[in-house]
C-alpha cells in the first residue's frame, strides 16, 4: 500500500490499519528504515516517499514503568521496540503492571476504546493470552 494517498492524513491511514487488526508503520526507501509514528515527511532523510508496511507485531519491552492515578487502577506504560526497527509507547496487558520487564518479548494486539475513540496497539506477553 502506498504512502502516497493526499487525500488521506498518514494518521488516518494508520487507524484504518489498526481497524483492520493490523499494526502498520511506514518505510523509507531513501533512509533505509523504518518511520513511526506516521508521517508526512521522512525524519531522517527528508523525502516524501514513504510506503505503508505491516509489522508482524513482535517487539522487546525497551522500558516500563507504572502509572498509579488516584482513581483506578495502577496500569504499565511502555516503549516497545518491534522487530522493523521501529519504537512505540503503549501498554503491556494481561500481566501485572510490576511484572512488566525490560528485553521481555510482548506480541501486538489491537485496543477498541469504543464509541468515537480510536483504536490503539496494546502488547501482551509474547505466547500468552
Amino acid at each position: 500500500m502506498s504512502g502516497s494517498d493526499p487525500a488521506r492524513s498518514p494518521l488516518a491511514i494508520y487507524e484504518d490499519w489498526l481497524r483492520q487488526g493490523k499494526l502498520a508503520y511506514q518505510f523509507s526507501p531513501a533512509a533505509g528504515r523504518a518511520v513511526f509514528y506516521p508521517r508526512l515527511v521522512c525524519p531522517y532523510s527528508g523525502s516524501t516517499e514513504l510506503e505503508w508496511r505491516i509489522s508482524a507485531g513482535l517487539g522487546t519491552v525497551h522500558a516500563t514503568t507504572v502509572v498509579h492515578p488516584t482513581q483506578g487502577a495502577p496500569y504499565n506504560v511502555a516503549l516497545i521496540d518491534c522487530d522493523e526497527g521501529f519504537r512505540l509507547m503503549s501498554r503491556v496487558e494481561e500481566i501485572a503492571p510490576e511484572a512488566v520487564r525490560i528485553g521481555q518479548r510482548v506480541a501486538f494486539r489491537v485496543h477498541v476504546p469504543g464509541g468515537e475513540d480510536a483504536p490503539y496497539p496494546v502488547f501482551v506477553p509474547q505466547g500468552e493470552g
